[in-house]
């Protein structure tokens, strides 16, 4: 790989095994996180993977919930810190891991990426495919050694709702939500049902196989062939979910797939909040 080169962005447990026994290894970040769930550093604390520094998604990934969403991004430089503070430098790789959704390791490995990483992966199947892999827990806890890492904000797509709005008029705007919210039969968190007119139902769940890891890229190149996306196709894509949390992984899928895709990171939770915007329901895109 060349020093500019932008590495495939899933790791194998098996080989993450092999790069933790090299004498520079990976930075290793622990982002288990449950949607309207406890807090996951107790389960952390339990057993991580040996050098893992945790990170708590909803303090430290995401700024205060308001008008910008429910996960809103954090401010640049408070993220910067908390990299810092893990142990994450420019010239290191970074390999973060969840509890095996997938989602919230996603959501780091998109803001380091937006702030200018080059070197973030994710591993393929969280803990599950670590344990799958008899890979060594530890609940060992040591502060990592201060990085260097400084935030570079921009060097992947972002979207707001301004954004969001046009792209789905001129390229490929994705929902990643499960299909009943899409086509507003069910609404669980925000305050109307629904989607964003013009958006195609591309349910991030179906990402991933039956072993819990990301389906490989030819299938998922074809999956999102027909979905109106296309790897060396001229319309720009998007991806919005909820709060901006599964979306990242949508996004993470495509890039494994070769796509670029920018996020709306507002997602749902700001667009549906204002009232004035337009809202679209049932199968179609609308």
């Amino acid at each position: 790989m060349t020093a500019n080169a932008t590495p495939f962005p899933l790791l194998s447990a098996a080989d993450l095994k092999t790069e933790l026994a090299e004498p520079r290894p990976p930075v290793l970040l622990d982002i288990r996180w449950q949607l309207g769930g406890p807090n996951q550093r107790p389960a952390y604390e339990a057993g991580h993977l040996p050098g893992a520094v945790y990170v708590d998604l909803d303090a430290e990934l995401a700024g205060p919930a308001g008008s910008g969403g429910r996960h809103p991004l954090p401010d640049p430089e408070a993220f910067g810190a908390v990299m810092r503070r893990a142990g994450v430098s420019a010239g290191a790789p970074v390999v973060v891991y969840d509890g095996g959704q997938g989602w919230a390791a996603a959501r780091a490995w998109w803001l380091l990426r937006w702030t200018g990483h080059t070197d973030v992966r994710v591993l393929d199947g969280g803990l599950a495919a670590w344990a799958a892999e008899d890979g060594p827990l530890t609940t060992d806890v040591t502060p990592a050694p201060e990085g260097d890492f400084k935030p570079n904000p921009g060097s992947i797509g972002l979207l707001d709702a301004d954004g969001a709005a046009a792209l789905a008029r001129t390229g490929v705007l994705l929902d990643a939500r499960a299909g009943e919210r899409y086509r507003g039969e069910v609404e669980p968190i925000d305050r109307v049902g629904g989607h964003i007119p013009g958006a195609v139902s591309a349910p991030t769940t179906e990402n991933v196989g039956p072993d819990g890891l990301l389906r490989a890229p030819d299938a998922l190149r074809e999956r999102f062939a027909a979905l109106g996306v296309r790897a060396d196709g001229p319309a720009p894509v998007g991806v919005y979910c909820g709060s901006g949390v599964s979306a990242a992984h949508e996004v993470l899928a495509l890039a494994s797939a070769g796509i670029p895709a920018a996020l709306y990171a507002g997602s749902w939770s700001q667009w549906s909040s204002d009232p004035a915007r337009e809202v679209a329901v049932g199968e179609l895109p609308g």
